[in-house]
Formats: structure tokens, sequence, C-alpha cells
């Protein structure tokens, strides 16, 4: 089965655009990319008034959080945390399968080809969460790399969390190996891979961080944290362990090209250098910081360095929506406001994080890009709508007026998204489900 995509304007992700460009796709991978008069096809998609681009990768995210939007508005992130852990502790599998599909809707509508989730509250007795979120993927057609997330450390012991959505250390390495021996596929191509990750310094202990890296590194799988996101959790490092947030991961094995930070906000200068140095990456989730008042990624600074740097829409608890183009928006504005120069970040570097950014995170060399022998993941955006129609750069266009949808998008060569409607779900009984959902957590 092949597939043809036609655009007015093709962004390769590589440095090429190509007008009037074209890519066709032959069982799931990018045969060829081209301009001009394109070949023939079994199916063809005429997306001639869109940019298409590689599509979109979510390098951050808490799914199960689409079902307690609007807590706390103004809070700080600890104060966000304490009013939302006993809400967290209500849910069970039905609750994420229904928050799950909603977030996952979302993002593939706005372009989302591949995303993480990073999934941490497992309260006790409530079993088929992780596959909950595996089988929804699956279901909508998101290539996904779910995390196995964990919280050991509770209030008793001096964590954040409350006692009662903690889990005990050994139930967490053998139900992570277990997720990892069902689902992780980590041949290219794959549409799923199964991501060790702890949730944070202030919920789990030194050992449970420990553990989890020779597990992961064992099995060969990525590693995931929260780190340097609030200077809560810097006060915290340095009271419980006298040490920074990066240099207590660098005790603990984890720093290198295996591992992603969620935020990483209050890094200094020899921070950064380190990051890039040893190629670990940083999912930026520029909404939510600013939503919780955390502060702004060092994004330029970071990208300066050469360090791998993606983007996250983070839970959308913390944001309130899940929209990628947006998040390249708000990485270009707020790099600027941050460095006071209108230089600091440009629109092809936003959507560089965007895209090849976030697959470096994720450690996948097979997407990020509009290659041949690459997975044919793309994002067509309309250039022709009332929002982008006379737009002089159509690349920057789309980054200073982010588009609400995308057009048309593909995953793994299949059509899921066309004409700004979701072709594997039903958006509005979608929204129907998750509105019952947020109603029955919220007592």
């Amino acid at each position: 089965m092949t597939l043809l995509v036609r655009a007015g304007l093709l962004v390769t992700g590589t440095g090429g655009e190509l007008e009037n460009g074209w890519i066709l796709a032959s069982d799931g991978m990018i045969a060829e990319v081209g301009s001009g008069p394109p070949p023939a096809a079994d199916e063809v998609i005429d997306a001639r008034h869109c940019v298409a681009m590689p599509g979109l990768v979510n390098a951050h995210d808490h799914m199960y959080q689409w079902a307690t939007r609007g807590y706390v508005p103004d809070g700080t992130l600890f104060e966000w945390l304490r009013a939302l852990y006993p809400v967290w502790a209500g849910i069970d599998a039905d609750t994420v399968r229904v928050a799950a599909r909603a977030a996952m809707a979302h993002l593939l509508l706005s372009g989302c080809t591949l995303s993480t989730d990073h999934h941490y509250v497992f309260p006790h007795g409530r079993a088929g969460i992780f596959e909950a979120l595996v089988e929804t993927a699956r279901e909508l057609g998101l290539r996904f790399h779910p995390c196995r997330g964990s919280m050991s450390l509770g209030e008793s012991n001096g964590g954040l969390p409350p006692d009662t959505v903690v889990e005990d250390e050994d139930a967490i390495l053998a139900h992570t190996e277990a997720m990892i021996d069902r689902f992780h596929d980590p041949m290219p191509g794959s549409m799923c891979r199964v991501v060790v990750a702890p949730c944070s310094p202030f919920s789990v202990t030194p050992e449970l961080m420990r553990d989890s890296a020779s597990l992961a590194r064992r099995r060969g799988v990525r590693l995931h944290t929260h780190l340097a996101e609030t200077l809560d959790e810097e006060r915290f490092c340095l009271e419980k362990f006298g040490r920074r947030p990066v240099e207590l991961m660098e005790d603990q094995g984890w720093i290198g090209d295996d591992v992603w930070y969620a935020h990483g906000v209050h890094l200094n200068d020899a921070e950064v250098d380190r990051i890039a140095e040893v190629k670990t990456g940083i999912a930026h989730c520029p909404s939510s910081n600013m939503r919780l008042g955390a502060g702004a990624c060092r994004v330029e600074d970071l990208v300066r360095a050469g360090a791998r740097v993606g983007l996250g829409v983070d839970g959308s608890a913390s944001n309130e929506d899940a929209n990628l183009p947006m998040e390249a928006h708000q990485a270009l504005l707020l790099a600027r406001v941050r460095s006071s120069s209108p230089s600091a970040l440009d629109a092809r570097t936003a959507w560089r994080l965007a895209t090849q950014g976030g697959a470096e995170c994720l450690g996948r060399e097979d997407c990020g890009t509009l290659e041949p022998g690459k997975c044919a993941d793309i994002a067509c955006f309309r250039v022709d709508d009332l929002a982008h129609a006379g737009i002089k750069d159509l690349v920057a266009g789309l980054a200073l007026a982010p588009p609400a949808r995308a057009q048309t998008v593909v995953v793994n060569g299949r059509v899921v998204v066309r004409d700004g409607q979701l072709l594997t779900g039903d958006e509005d009984q979608i929204a129907r489900d998750i509105a019952a959902t947020s109603s029955r957590l919220a007592g």
C-alpha cells in the first residue's frame, strides 16, 4: 500500500523547504521525497493548500490529568500537587482510558504523531492502568512511548505526596519489568516503546532512582523524570540531600544519552554545558511552566550549547490544552522575553524542537524528519485559511499564529486526521465521556 502526500510547501526537517513538494510512503515508511510531478500511488492526499512537515513529537505529558483540568488555577507547583494528589487517588483504568483518549485525540488533531506519557499514579488495587494507555494509543493510531512512572517517598518519610498514593519499591520495579516484557518494541518503526520513569526527586527515594536506572540499562530502555522545574524543588534537594537537582541526578546515575528530563527550568551555566556534553535531553514545557509560575527554561542557551531539546504539552491539568503548535509558539516568544532579544529563538528552530528535537529526546532516530527510510509521520497545516492566508513567510507564520488543529495527519503511513477531522475516534463522544469522568472525579 502506497500513500502520496502533496503539499504547497514541504518542510523536511533537515533544512530543506520544497515548493510543490511531495512524500511517497510505502508500508509505513517514507520511500521518496521530492518536488514537481509526483509518482503514482494507491492513495493520494492533495494538501497543496498546506505546509507539510514532520509529525510533531510530544516529549512530556500526563494524560490522566485531562480528567482534572481547571483545578488550582493560581497555585504554585507544590500547592497544585498537594490539592490534586487526593483527587488522583480516585483514578482507575477506566478513568485513565477516557482521559488518555481525550488527550491523544487532541494531540493527533494538533499534528502530533509521536507522544510519550509519564504516568506515575497507580492507586492500590487498581489494575490495568498501564494497559489502558497502550490500548488507547493503538486504537487511535498514535505512535506511543508510555512511561512506567512511580512515587515511593510519602509524606511520612519526608516526601511531598501523601502515603496513600505511593507504592512499594519492589512492586514498582517488578511491574515495570513486566510492562517492558509485554509492550516494549525496540525495532525501527516501532509503535510502542516503554520508558522507566520515577516521578521526581521529591516523590521517590534515591534507592529507587538508582535501581530504576539499573533496570532500564539492563533492559535497553530509556529513562525519564521531572527535574529542576521549580525553586521549591531546588530547595527540597538542597535541604534533604545537600545537592542541586542536576548534581543529585548525576550521583544516582541519571545522566547520559539515554536520559531526558522534563522542564529543566532552573539550570546554571555549568549544568547547561554538562547536559549538552553528555547528550541528556530536556523536554521544554513553556505553557505549563508559565501557568504554574515555575519560570522560563533557558532553551536558547541549551540549543546554543548543542543540547537535545524537545517540547512537551505537560499534563493538561497544568496547561488545560494539548496543542504542540502552541508550545512551539510559546517557546519562541518566551525565549525572546527571557533574553530580551528577538533573535533568541527563530521559528524554524522552534519547529525543530517540536519535531526532531523531541524525537532525539525519545531516542527515535527513525522519526522527526521527512527522509527516505524514516517513519511516514506527517502533519499538514492549512495556510489558505483566515488565520494564515497572505502571510509572507509560511513557516514563521505557523509558529507566530499557531493553528488550532491540523488539516491532515499521517502516522505510520496511515491517515488518522483528514480535513481537520479525527478518523480513528468520535470526537463528540470522546468529549462527552471526558466530561462525565471529570465530573465523577470531582465528586
